[in-house]
């Protein structure tokens, strides 16, 4: 059983990254629907939480059903920082993330996210301020090192437990990398099989398919795997990796009909939570992810992305429905 201080997450957990503009409530109903065992909110500036900012206190609503879930921190001063860990934490989360990964230049380039592994002092000060104000526990994602010449995660690990993080995730790219090449997890096995390392090692990167997950699980001994881009437009991974871990063969991909039956729930949940204008807008990023694949969808994608009624959208989609359910019989 893996456990996060006392959240226990079964045998080999399945964790849903924190992505921008990806991870919000709407998106996380149907990934929970489908297996995610533990997921977060999308990542908070800590200037913008202490500030008030509205984007950033959105953030940080949390529902029941989403449980467990932790509430992710960015930031580059220790005081905001510490600030930001008592508001986020009397949020009433499970748990509390730091980001030390983000590597996008209007993050990383201000001195967050993946920034502060070129400073891994003020990397070790700035958690221990959070475990020391958090009445839950307080976990770490992270990346192997800033670049090529400087993968110091070992270091990281071992100091970040020292001061008492409960859990480490582990994107197998450097800062430099960004997303591009294959994730390396040859040093993410590293930190799992180090004798000093006693908290869970999740490891994030490339999984986007059940046999790569018990692949990795198998060769690295890692605790769980984080998921996130394959889980965008397609939550049934979690479930698909479950299935296959468990029984050694695979599920029936979603048909068209599971397609667009999950695709109107996460936009029902976008229009509840966000309101009808905003959710239709902010749901447009997500069609050509459901429908992947379907050929001559371009047309379909046109409408949907251009259509600001919620009336019009259902029925475009049923026709989608309709259409290909007749072209796969």
């Amino acid at each position: 059983m893996v456990k996060i201080g006392s959240i226990e997450l079964g045998e080999f957990p399945l964790l849903l990254a924190p992505m921008e503009d990806v991870s919000d409530p709407p998106f996380r109903f149907v990934c929970k629907q489908y297996g995610a065992d533990l997921m977060y909110t999308e990542f908070i500036s800590s200037e913008g939480l202490i500030r008030d900012a509205a984007k950033s206190v959105m953030k940080l609503d949390i529902f029941e059903y989403e449980r467990p879930i932790g509430i992710q921190l960015f930031g580059s001063d220790i005081d905001s920082m510490r600030e930001a860990g008592i508001i986020a934490d009397n949020a009433n989360p499970d748990l509390i993330d730091i980001n030390y990964g983000c590597p996008v230049k209007a993050v990383a380039c201000k001195g967050a996210g993946a920034a502060l592994l070129q400073d891994i002092p003020k990397m070790v000060r700035m958690t221990a301020e959070i475990v020391k104000i958090a009445t839950r526990p307080v976990t770490v994602k992270t990346r192997l090192g800033w670049d090529d010449n400087t993968k110091n995660i070992n270091e990281v690990a071992e100091r970040l437990q020292d001061i008492g993080i409960a859990a480490l995730s582990i994107h197998g790219r450097t800062r430099a990398q960004l997303y591009k090449g294959p994730a390396d997890w040859t040093l993410i096995g590293e930190v799992k099989n180090n004798p000093r390392i006693k908290i869970p090692i999740f490891g994030n990167g490339d999984v986007d398919s059940p046999q790569k997950a018990l692949e990795l699980k198998n060769k690295y001994g890692i605790d769980g795997v984080m998921i996130g881009r394959a889980s965008i437009g397609y939550p049934w991974i979690f479930q698909e990796i479950k299935h296959y871990l468990k029984t050694g063969t695979y599920l029936q991909p979603p048909d068209i009909n599971q397609r667009v039956e999950v695709c109107k729930v996460h936009l029902a949940k976008s229009i509840e939570w966000k309101g009808e204008y905003v959710g239709i807008v902010e749901m447009r990023r997500h069609y050509t992810n459901y429908f992947k694949g379907l050929d001559h969808f371009k047309e379909h994608r046109m409408q949907l992305v251009t259509s600001n009624c919620y009336e019009e959208i259902i029925s475009i989609l049923e026709i989608v429905r309709d259409k290909y359910s007749v072209e796969s019989v």
